[in-house]
């Protein structure tokens, strides 16, 4: 059984589930918490610095649930070993540590593209979770999302791109200094986890199920039965207000969260509003 933490501490785990080994982070105590990470990033803690993940705000979340961070498949810690790895899978893989844990239907939270993998749990298996709350990752339910063309160009090189070119994506990400660390980050995590060069390997998993619609549309949001905050920033280029408004209005038990000024990232107030809204239905 895992041990009992005090809110600020953390541990690194790994338990078998879904045929593989699943890596989390550990911390707190309390109702539990599955948190999804977003894509490029991991439950690493350098990437604390950024806006774009959790690592800065696990304290704050730890002293209210006990949270259970995992690396999704193909991801830092937790290794894939062949195939395409797609949304379906890897909430499988979420299902799969719900069960292996023993947890009795904890809560769960995403970012971005952890948000879409939460979303699906509550699709795939309704009495698996709580409550549910998708961070600017309902995008990927509108079949024409630009998102698509978006990450085709970031992670192929061209909108048009059928396939991952990372020597592409590593050009892109130059044109900026605020993309350049954040891909200089990846690389960092990327390869200290599973060998020099992985990085490559991690954005050729990362094209399929980031380039195309995973199967699911608003319409199949009124199938969740569980409470979903669907939140927002109202300067996201990625998931517009008024899809946010779309996938609210498809859920029976939903809630809606704008903020104001905010693009893709995790700020304060989008922690502020999950954890409000999920103490709300402990």
């Amino acid at each position: 059984m895992p041990t009992q933490l005090t809110p600020t501490a953390t541990q690194y785990r790994s338990i078998p589930a879904n045929g593989i080994d699943i890596h989390y982070l550990e911390a707190g105590h309390g109702e539990p918490l599955v948190l999804l990470h977003g894509g490029m990033v991991s439950t690493n803690p350098i990437w604390a610095p950024t806006p774009v993940s959790y690592s800065a705000h696990m304290e704050h979340l730890a002293e209210r649930f006990r949270v259970i961070a995992p690396d999704t498949r193909g991801c830092a810690r937790t290794r894939h070993s062949r195939g395409t790895v797609t949304f379906y899978l890897l909430a499988d893989d979420v299902l799969a540590l719900i069960d292996a844990l023993g947890l009795d239907r904890p809560l769960i939270a995403g970012f971005s593209e952890g948000a879409i993998t939460a979303t699906i749990v509550g699709l795939r298996s309704p009495d698996s979770v709580r409550a549910i709350v998708n961070d600017a990752g309902y995008d990927f339910f509108n079949p024409q999302a630009p998102s698509f063309t978006i990450m085709r160009q970031i992670l192929g090189g061209s909108p048009h791109a059928t396939e991952a070119d990372p020597d592409a994506a590593a050009a892109g990400f130059a044109q900026s200094p605020e993309m350049q660390a954040m891909f200089e980050l990846m690389r960092a995590d990327q390869d200290g986890a599973q060998g020099e060069g992985y990085w490559r390997e991690y954005l050729r998993n990362a094209f399929h199920r980031t380039t195309r619609s995973p199967g699911y549309t608003f319409e199949d949001l009124g199938e969740i039965a569980t409470p979903t905050l669907i939140l927002v920033g109202d300067c996201d280029r990625f998931c517009t207000a008024e899809e946010a408004v779309t996938a609210y209005r498809a859920l029976k038990h939903g809630e809606l969260a704008v903020l104001p000024g905010t693009g893709h990232i995790i700020t304060p107030a989008a922690i502020a509003s999950t954890i409000n809204f999920l103490e709300r239905h402990v």
